[in-house]
């Protein structure tokens, strides 16, 4: 499949997964770090993605995006098989997946319009940025696609003024606004207060409201229990269970959790 065969982020019918991870294994010399995994992420839909630590998340979401190359098994975007070769971090971004790290790519002293288009600057016939639609669009994307609509936080505010839960929003607004289809989050909720909690979920709900896919890794089970429609469990790089939130309670989901880890 080459990156021309989709047009990132058109939403076109005909498909029913966004991703689709079929009997992916993942090897570090003699250690299987992913065994036999089987995931599909549909439109539109919220994914939990947990286990403890060495579970093998963060193995997953690097072969699901490009960072890791399997050492066997198929993935498929929006049901075209992807070649693993040719797969790359670049290549995952041409076909609307993006992971947003826990606000490490914004820039603490620029405003809040140069980060939404680094690296994606809008030009004008001659070559220079233009200042005033790059403004106009972000204004947009505050108001719209993440929901600032006080008076404190403008286009021409820093970065560094915002609080966690708001450099979380500006970095999931901008996903939106470049047409992620999926988006990947990476504990966002981490080290942050009661109340930027609340603000960050907001945002993750948003992510669906307005047509997008995401997979949310989290170690905060309350957090990840309350937005996600489906929760995957991994334990020692396999998928052992989906979870509805409605047919397992967050204790009970703790419990069960613990009991993986001590049948170890």
């Amino acid at each position: 499949m080459s990156t021309g065969d989709v047009v990132a982020g058109s939403g076109a019918a005909g498909y029913q997964h966004i991703v689709r991870l079929a009997d992916v294994q993942k090897y570090f010399g003699a250690v299987q770090a992913l065994k036999n995994i089987n995931l599909a992420i549909g439109r539109n839909e919220i994914v939990g993605l947990i286990g403890d630590n060495g579970a093998g998340k963060s193995t997953l979401i690097k072969t699901l995006t490009g960072v890791l190359k399997p050492s066997a098994g198929r993935i498929f975007i929006r049901e075209e098989e992807v070649d693993l070769d040719d797969y790359s971090v670049h290549m995952a971004h041409k076909l609307a997946i993006q992971t947003v790290f826990q606000d490490k790519s914004l820039g603490e002293k620029q405003p809040l319009w140069r980060n939404f288009f680094v690296g994606r600057q809008i030009t004008n016939r001659l070559g220079f940025i233009d200042i005033k639609q790059e403004k106009a669009i972000a204004e947009e994307i505050l108001k719209k696609a993440i929901g600032f609509r006080g008076a404190g936080i403008t286009v021409e505010s820093t970065v560094k003024q915002l609080s966690g839960g708001e450099r979380q929003g500006i970095a999931i607004g901008r996903a939106m606004h470049f047409k992620a289809d999926l988006i990947i989050l990476d504990e966002p909720t981490v080290a942050l207060a009661v109340k930027e909690v609340r603000k960050v979920l907001d945002f993750v709900r948003r992510i669906k409201t307005q047509g997008h896919a995401c997979i949310y890794i989290e170690h905060n089970l309350a957090h990840v229990h309350e937005v996600a429609d489906r929760l995957v469990v991994l334990d020692r790089g396999e998928i052992v269970a989906e979870v509805r939130p409605e047919d397992m309670t967050v204790p009970e989901l703790t419990e069960y959790l613990i009991d993986l880890q001590q049948s170890h």
